[in-house]
């Protein structure tokens, strides 16, 4: 219990907060490329056994990098109930769409080349492409609401009503963001295939990768330009409590334009996201052109990392604004369970992540080189 002291609540909010963020990027950077590879799939496979190489590159570690997704969704539920509560409710039929794009995947794989016929593979080939690329353009389109402020509110009572429709997520900027998710993504993915593949097919990567390369860069800059243009950032008026009870309605919140860049001002260090996420993507442009295997890819992390980090450091310590009643936005310091909640999971996920990181380090130094033609036609690799 002395660390349990320690850490005081205001630390515990911050050290879930990062962990969050970690679990995010974690997911973004790993089943990513996945992601990408099926939105790539019908389009860098010209034959069929290209597209099993394709499929064979993240066959056997799709389901552990998936394991980002689910730690990231359990630990929302655990650690930022109204979060959870109100994202998961809110979007619940975006939430839906991902999870059925979801489930293509597996079965995609598995059924893919059970059959002959081209009409039936070609069929799980698209079926994989939904796969990769719906549930990449949903989770752009949500980081673009965040940024908006989503329309739901709290009654005194602390019951969740949410104001909005489907459709009305589809706004411009939002899917400026789905966008530039799926080219972030597919550009991961890519990287991922120069690494693994041979021949024409790894030209093919090369050249798509390039594509999505400078389609993220350009897409990454002109949403840094329209939220500093028209997008307004939300601000706390009233005194910040930040180791009181989870009550989101004990503030005052007010619209202010340039808002989600005073965190830059006031601590230039910040700057640093950004530029990871710009020249991440350029170092990945130029590397593909120059012919590297394996630069891409880390260069590709490290513009996700950028990218996804510069949205959470932009809106601290908001998480979740509310664009109905500002005052029931969600922060940092009003939204998390309870101090022992927080330290107890803490202590679970020192001994957890750490093991999921090595197991993870190990499946791919077992799985790792080339998959080729020659691998795929090989009936003892049992390859999909």
């Amino acid at each position: 219990m002395i660390l349990s002291e320690l850490l005081d609540y205001e630390t515990l909010r911050i050290i879930w907060w990062v962990l969050i963020g970690v679990l995010l990027i974690g997911f973004a950077a790993m089943d990513g490329f996945d992601l990408g590879i099926g939105t790539l799939l019908p389009f860098i496979g010209k034959t069929d056994v290209e597209r099993r190489v394709i499929i064979n590159t993240i066959g056997p570690i799709w389901e552990g990098n998936q394991v980002w997704l689910v730690v990231a969704g359990a630990s929302l539920f655990a650690a930022w109930p109204p979060l959870y509560a109100v994202s998961f409710s809110g979007f619940y039929l975006a939430m839906f769409l991902i999870i059925f794009a979801l489930i293509l995947r597996p079965v995609g794989f598995k059924y893919r080349s059970k059959r002959e016929s081209q009409s039936w593979r070609s069929g799980w080939d698209w079926a994989l492409f939904i796969g990769g690329f719906v549930p990449a353009l949903i989770f752009g389109v949500a980081v673009g609401n965040v940024l908006q402020g989503v329309p739901f509110r709290f009654n005194d009572d602390l019951q969740i009503f949410y104001d909005g429709s489907f459709f009305g997520l589809l706004n411009p900027f939002a899917l400026l963001c789905g966008v530039l998710s799926v080219t972030m993504l597919a550009m991961h993915g890519a990287a991922w295939l120069t690494l693994k593949t041979t021949g024409e097919l790894q030209t093919r990567a090369r050249a798509y990768g390039s594509t999505a390369a400078l389609a993220t860069l350009i897409l990454y800059i002109l949403a840094g330009i329209i939220s500093w243009l028209w997008i307004s950032g939300y601000r706390i008026t009233s005194a910040i409590v930040t180791d009181g009870p989870s009550n989101p309605l004990r503030k005052t919140v007010e619209l202010d334009p340039g808002a989600w860049f005073v965190n830059y001002a006031s601590h230039p260090v910040l700057l640093i996201a950004p530029a990871l996420g710009i020249l991440g993507a350029l170092a990945v442009l130029i590397t593909l052109r120059s012919g590297r295997e394996v630069a891409p890819l880390l260069f590709g992390k490290l513009s996700i990392f950028g990218i996804i980090s510069s949205v959470g450091v932009s809106m601290f310590p908001f998480i979740l604004p509310s664009s109905t009643d500002p005052r029931s936005s969600l922060t940092v310091w009003d939204s998390s369970s309870s101090h022992l909640t927080l330290f107890i999971m803490l202590v679970v996920t020192l001994i957890f992540l750490p093991l999921i990181v090595i197991y993870t380090s190990w499946v791919y130094k077992v799985l790792w080189g080339k998959v080729d033609k020659d691998m795929i036609e090989d009936e003892s690799n049992h390859a999909y």
